[in-house]
């Protein structure tokens, strides 16, 4: 912005003094800085809008030529696939013989092999306590006590 050195911000501030008095002279600080920063903000709200007009025209530009790309391949795409049709023509055309085209079957529903009378079948209790299985949830004072080690001097 402007080049001030502190010995020409002193020569202002001493005829700033002179001329608006001791007394007004802290509000007409307050106001300067006040203008000085809404100015400020004012500069930096403008370059951002010309930042974001020129990322904008720089992002239309990178469509059009991502557009254009893909129009390109498209054809290429197109081209290259009536050329395999039509040398596939010309190659099944001495054949002679038309096959039939070969569709895969419709999909039919196969129900699940689970027999749910056997799942809910009863265990024995006898077999349940003989092979641990967990008949009841334990608390975790009841699991401390069941798995706690046996004393070695028990009578």
């Amino acid at each position: 912005m402007l080049d001030l050195s502190f010995s020409k911000m002193a020569l202002i501030g001493v005829v700033a003094l002179i001329v608006i008095g001791p007394e007004k002279l802290p509000k007409v600080a307050r106001t300067l800085g006040a203008l000085l920063g809404k100015a400020q903000r004012y500069v930096a709200d403008v370059k951002a809008e010309v930042n974001r007009s020129m990322d904008l025209e720089e992002l239309k530009k990178m469509k059009e030529t991502m557009e254009t790309a893909a129009r390109d391949v498209e054809q290429s795409v197109q081209t290259t696939a009536s050329d395999f049709e039509k040398d596939w023509a010309d190659t099944t055309a001495g054949l002679g013989t038309d096959l039939p085209a070969l569709e895969p079957p419709p999909p039919y529903y196969v129900r699940p092999a689970k027999n749910w009378r056997l799942k809910r079948g009863a265990m024995p209790q006898w077999y349940k306590a003989r092979s641990g299985v967990r008949t009841k949830a334990l608390s975790g004072a009841a699991r401390v006590a069941r798995y706690r080690p046996k004393p070695l001097n028990s009578f």
